[in-house]
């Protein structure tokens, strides 16, 4: 048979929690191991000592509550408070205290387990700290943001959104926000969200939001999967969004859009006018004057892609099909090889101007003048120790024989003057009987930004 005395002395005894008993004045009476761990005072010290030595002075009417209520047989529920160590540095605790009875049912002390909470305080004063600084930052930035579960219902809001749009948490709940979305872009946007959540990929979009007042402003809009682990395809935990006012930036570049579509349009105007002074001045002359419109155009050519591109860098491909769009009904033919790459508009003049006047060359009598005639056109990266290099060629074949004639005119200029000049370019321009071959090759920033290799 179990001996309980034995039992309830052994279960005090390897407690991990503070077990004191005292008698209704608060004198202890007992001390376990853990109360010793805990408060760093032994046995010995405390046995028939009061248990207010373990109270901060500003916390005696504590022990005089609990008192009060032990004497009448009241159970002291668990509250958390502080006590002093023997160190006389304070502790968190947590306290509970219960009447302990005779065998005739009198109040004769009290059982009291005390816990170290200061961990677990810490730990709740570090997150409510964070969550501060969280909900801080969150509303205090000019972005609308938003956080959405793993299927991409979004649950929580920055005071900037319901700022914005004048909405209620209540507004908001399930899929709330379709209602602040323009009806004219709000299929078109869910779709889109909804397929970036279904694949896992970041999204990004722009469309128009209602503001409170009834205007529409117009957003871009991102959001990022959170995921359970860094590893790819780890399970999207949820998704955290930004939308991000652009109304003023669109109207800025649709008014840098009009001013460019305008000076371009003076621009050809003035174009215009060098023609006919050009028609005038050399009547007599009809292939001047038709070689001096093929370059008029040319500049045209290369005018209209860098306004549609904003005068930012364009696709060299795109720059090279535009320039060369003339030749279409020639006999021979072209191929137009090399990696897609962004250039920058003084290197598109450059580029663009050279390979008019090598294909009007090759027109009139190289590989594009005959059937079986052809021109290779290409351009490569090459990753160099130091930078990398560009280069970029025209190579005719199946043409009639060439020869250089040796007069160095404005043609001659274009294709081997202005890209050294402007592009610090080796440029080689040679005569084999296969056919007209032209070569230049330059470091990759003369052309093109860091970012203009297209992946």
């Amino acid at each position: 048979m179990i001996d309980v005395h034995n039992l309830y002395t052994a279960l005090v005894e390897s407690s991990d929690d503070a077990i004191v008993a005292k008698d209704v004045d608060g004198i202890v009476q007992s001390w376990n191991p853990a109360a010793e761990r805990l408060f760093g005072y032994d046995a010995a010290e405390m046995v028939g000592r009061s248990i207010r030595l373990l109270l901060p002075p500003d916390r005696q009417d504590e022990e005089d509550l609990i008192l009060a209520r032990i004497r009448s047989g009241e159970r002291v529920s668990q509250f958390v408070t502080q006590r002093m160590h023997k160190s006389g540095r304070r502790i968190e605790v947590s306290i509970t205290v219960s009447p302990v009875r005779d065998e005739e049912g009198r109040i004769v002390g009290a059982s009291k387990i005390a816990r170290d909470v200061g961990p677990l305080l810490d730990s709740q004063r570090r997150l409510r700290d964070s969550e501060h600084r969280f909900r801080m930052m969150a509303d205090s930035i000019s972005q609308l943001a938003w956080i959405a579960e793993g299927d991409g219902s979004i649950h929580w809001y920055n005071q900037r959104w319901y700022n914005f749009t004048g909405a209620t948490p209540e507004d908001m709940r399930d899929w709330g926000w379709q209602k602040f979305h323009h009806p004219d872009h709000l299929e078109r946007v869910k779709n889109h969200y909804v397929q970036a959540i279904e694949a896992g990929a970041e999204w990004e979009d722009t469309f128009p939001l209602r503001r409170h007042d009834g205007e529409w402003r117009w957003f871009l809009s991102r959001a990022k999967p959170i995921r359970a682990s860094d590893e790819d395809g780890g399970q999207v935990e949820c998704w955290f969004g930004t939308n991000t006012d652009i109304t003023e930036e669109r109207e800025q570049a649709e008014q840098i859009r009009l001013l460019l579509m305008e000076v371009n349009h003076r621009s050809k105007n003035l174009l215009g006018t060098v023609q006919a002074l050009a028609r005038r001045t050399a009547s007599h002359d009809a292939v001047f004057i038709k070689r001096f419109e093929d370059r008029i155009r040319s500049l045209a050519v290369n005018q209209d892609i860098l306004v549609k591109r904003e005068w930012r860098q364009i696709p060299l491909r795109e720059l090279a099909e535009a320039q060369l769009a003339f030749i279409e009904q020639a006999p021979g033919d072209l191929s137009i090889m090399g990696p897609d790459l962004l250039i920058m508009p003084r290197a598109a003049e450059t580029i663009g101007m050279a390979l008019h006047e090598l294909a009007t060359n090759a027109l009139k009598y190289g590989s594009l003048s005959v059937e079986g005639g052809h021109v290779d056109i290409g351009w490569r990266v090459d990753e160099l120790a130091d930078n990398a290099g560009f280069s970029m060629w025209w190579r005719e074949t199946g043409g009639p024989p060439v020869q250089e004639t040796g007069h160095a005119g404005f043609g001659s200029r274009l294709i081997r003057e202005v890209p050294r000049h402007n592009l610090g370019a080796e440029v080689s321009f040679t005569y084999p009987p296969t056919g007209v071959i032209w070569e230049i090759t330059c470091p990759l920033d003369s052309v093109s930004r860091a970012s203009g290799i297209l992946t």
